[in-house]
């Protein structure tokens, strides 16, 4: 009898031949750099895998990649991961989305996301800023950050995704920086094979709207403290974090919602007459 080697992959294998257009310096380079990795590491064919996204810089990464994928709608890409994982539990559903997109006019998918606790790895891009159109504040913009179009400040009070990962549910929550991309392909990689909705903040420099950004890698710094299955003790440690804590926060043990799906399709035309006028 013949026993089959199991296929070794590398990054490259994970990614397109088409190639990224986002501008020079971005961070996102990094993030597919650190994806792609991941991937190759845990060792999953990439026609198992279904790479979803919105819209935005972040959104173009299933172009980038060679696994399944869906670019969708403004903030939608939640919804359209979680209908896929439920109807096919069998794929490793990756869902990419910046903060814009995904926390913006994405915000109450993410919270339902979290609360569902669908076995699936939500990862965003975190620039503090609207990069695809041109540099308008987002959700996570500081609030006295000045430019030409908010001229002093929005005087609102920043959205702290982490926050709201722990507080809505999410099952493990973790931010990494793009520029230290061993770090951030062990996150991923731990993320993936931890049961659950698993949230990724990747601090994502955009340094054509933010060049101020480029100061983040000496800004990040490890976590002082080890990951806790303890919600409540989470909570203590994350409202007097600084935004630049990287590392795994939260490492839950709530079983993963698995849905129901039917043992077989069933015949179409059946399926039509129901809906018959």
């Amino acid at each position: 009898m013949t026993v089959q080697t199991p296929r070794r992959y590398k990054a490259s294998d994970f990614k397109s031949d088409i190639n990224p257009i986002w501008c020079p310096g971005c961070g996102d380079y990094h993030v597919l750099l650190s994806v792609t990795r991941a991937l190759a590491e845990m060792g999953t064919p990439p026609e198992d895998i279904a790479v979803i996204s919105g819209i935005g810089c972040s959104s173009r990464f299933p172009a980038y990649t060679n696994c399944y994928g869906f670019h969708g709608v403004h903030g939608r890409s939640l919804a359209l991961a979680t209908g896929l994982k439920v109807a096919r539990p069998d794929l490793t559903v990756l869902v990419m989305s910046g903060d814009g997109d995904g926390f913006s006019i994405g915000g109450n998918h993410f919270l339902h996301a979290c609360r569902r606790n669908v076995d699936m790895t939500y990862i965003v891009m975190d620039n503090r800023v609207y990069g695809m159109t041109k540099g308008q504040p987002s959700p996570t913009t500081e609030p006295d950050w000045d430019s030409a179009l908010s001229p002093g400040g929005t005087g609102l009070s920043p959205f702290h995704p982490l926050v709201i990962a722990l507080a809505s549910g999410a099952n493990f929550v973790a931010r990494t920086f793009s520029g230290d991309i061993r770090n951030a392909t062990r996150i991923i990689v731990e993320a993936v094979q931890h049961p659950g909705f698993s949230f990724v903040e990747i601090l994502s420099p955009c340094v054509t709207f933010r060049p101020d950004e480029r100061e983040w890698k000496n800004m990040v710094h490890p976590a002082a403290v080890e990951p806790t299955d303890d919600p409540a003790r989470a909570a203590r440690r994350i409202m007097t974090d600084d935004g630049f804590n990287v590392g795994v926060l939260y490492k839950g043990r709530r079983k993963p919602f698995a849905g129901q799906v039917a043992a077989e399709a069933g015949d179409a035309a059946v399926f039509d007459e129901e809906f018959a006028l």
